[in-house]
Formats: structure tokens, sequence, C-alpha cells
């Protein structure tokens, strides 16, 4: 019995660990919250761990990545001390430090800080050609998934939704379901359609394409798209190529829509050698990482100092300065 209560102990001790120094092995435990397991988030997270865990000897740091709702619970587990790391989409970023949508009554975030730029994610709408779905105006009454709560995502569909006057609550029956769950409801006919703010290529998307129900990528565009891409700071326009999707029922060659940028946060609080360490496994490795996912295989290392609505962390910034790109980047500090 006295044998299971200290195995207990040890165990608990063990998972509650995220920043501190273990007191196992003299080793500090990192986790990064990622996201869904189909997009893009988790594979680069899982990436960075193994990258930051190999070099184990040489800093002391032991890195884990964890599947997540995305971009707000990130934020939240980040800014509480539950996770070091977390990717966050560039729009979650910038209403985190300001107080706004999620972190209205909680106020500004200020302890947000940004690391590094990944990839794009666009938001893409995928819809049955039986739904009679053509634009996004044509949602209205129908079926759709725009994401799960806590999901940086969720927030782009009601965003590209309410541009063009269309209230979820009210114009839609919208479901909230996972993105791994809204390719097999929609070849299903449970959903008309779905919102899926992703890197491309995306493996749920080749297979919400690849089945026997016919559908096709909606263009998020017009003018009223386009003013929501002047607003907001963190929005661009962007296009993909539909022939990444064999199956699709397009005609064109590209699907013109927006999105924004993920990134890799972390807490004020989280030690500077912890960030220096992981920031340097990373761009150290850059050709390494880019064979680990399509989506991250353009990543080019000035950029990934672009797109940062947080300031950066002071261990970003000993990296970047030791190897000269902050200089050539309008990286925020």
């Amino acid at each position: 019995m006295k044998r299971i209560l200290v195995l207990a102990v040890f165990f608990s001790i063990m998972k509650s660990m995220t920043v501190c120094p273990a007191l196992w092995a003299g080793t500090t435990f990192v986790t990064i919250g990622t996201g869904g397991i189909t997009g893009v988030y988790y594979p680069a997270g899982r990436a960075i761990a193994k990258m930051v865990s190999n070099k184990q000897q040489k800093y002391g740091i032991r890195a884990t990545a964890e599947i997540t709702p995305g971009s707000v619970y990130n934020i939240n587990a980040i800014v509480s001390g539950d996770m070091a790391f977390g990717i966050v989409q560039s729009d979650r970023q910038f209403q985190a430090l300001h107080g706004q949508a999620e972190w209205a009554d909680k106020g500004p975030q200020k302890d947000l800080r940004a690391v590094f730029s990944l990839h794009s994610e666009v938001l893409t709408l995928v819809a049955t050609v039986a739904s009679g779905i053509i634009t996004v105006c044509d949602l209205k009454g129908k079926r759709v998934n725009i994401g799960e709560p806590g999901s940086g995502q969720r927030q782009n569909a009601i965003d590209a939704l309410m541009a063009v006057g269309i209230v979820p609550e009210k114009d839609l029956k919208a479901e909230g379901f996972k993105s791994s769950e809204a390719p097999g409801l929609l070849q299903e006919g449970r959903l008309d359609a779905f919102f899926y703010t992703v890197g491309h290529p995306s493996s749920a998307l080749r297979e919400a394409t690849a089945g026997l129900a016919k559908v096709r990528f909606v263009p998020l565009t017009g003018p009223e798209i386009e003013d929501l891409v002047r607003e907001k700071p963190f929005y661009a326009k962007c296009a993909f190529p539909a022939k990444m999707y064999p199956g699709v029922a397009n005609e064109e060659e590209n699907i013109e829509t927006f999105g924004v940028r993920a990134a890799l946060c972390s807490s004020v609080k989280v030690p500077e050698d912890a960030v220096y360490a992981v920031t340097k496994a990373v761009f150290d490795n850059i050709g390494e990482f880019r064979k680990l996912h399509p989506a991250l295989g353009e990543l080019d290392k000035k950029e990934m100092l672009e797109g940062l609505l947080a300031p950066l962390h002071p261990g970003a910034e000993k990296y970047f300065r030791q190897s000269g790109l902050l200089k050539q980047s309008g990286a925020r500090k």
C-alpha cells in the first residue's frame, strides 16, 4: 500500500508539471497545446516537441504535445500556467491581448507572448452539391458546422457569416462538432456544409471530398468579405488550389477566401531559457521541420517572424538577435 501511495504521488506531480523544473532527473517538462488530430496544429506541435526532446541532454527540457480544442483553450491554458506553449491563430492573439471576444469579461491577457509564426490558415467552406449552396449567403436555413466552442475557426466562421448578414443562432441550424467529425457527418447527410480553418492540403478535407456524396468548396468573396478583411488586422485574402482535392466538384482553378496565420505562443512567465531552447530547436532544424506536413513545406525563417500580434517573448528575441533574423524582420517586441 505504501508503494502504491508513493507511486500515485509521483505520477500526480509529473502530470501537473508544465513549466516548473521537474524533480526527476533535473528535467524541465513542458506541454505544447495543439488542436484537433486532423489539422496541422497537432503534427506541428508533435514535431516541435520531438525536436526539443531530442536535445534533452543539452537543454534539460522534455516536451509533449497535447490535443486540445484549439486557440482559445490554448491561450487560457498558457495564461493560467497549465501549459507552457500553445499554437494560436493570429486573430485570437489579437483578441486576447485586447480583451475582446471570449476575453471581453476577463480583460486583456497581457501575459501572452509570441514565439514564432507557422503556416497560413485558410477559412474553408465545404458544402454538398445536393444542398444547392453556391455562395455563403445560401447557408441560410442549412445545417452548418461552424466549429467547436473554444476553437479559432468558430469565430472565423461567425465573422464571415455576420459580414454577409447571417446570424448563426437565428438564420442557421448551427452545429459545434469537432473538425474531425465534420467530413463524416457531411458525407452521411447530417450536415449540409461545414467551416474549417486549416492549412492546405488537409487530410480532413480530402476525406470530405473523396466520399460518395459530391461536394464543392464555396468561395468566401464579395464586398462584405473585403470590408471584413480591411477592418480586421489579423485577416488577409488568400486562395488555395482546388486540384489538391481531386474529388471536388469545383471547376475553378483556385478557391478564393481569407484566412489567418498560426503561431507558437507562450507566457511572459515561462523562463527565457525554455523558450530560447524551443526556438533554437526548430530554427536549427528548419529543413526537417518543413518535411513533417505539406502545410509547413513553404516556411521561410524570415516570414516566421511576421504576423505576430502578441509581443515577442524574450527567449525567442534572444535567439533571433543572435541569428541576425530580428534585424531583418518587423516582428513586434
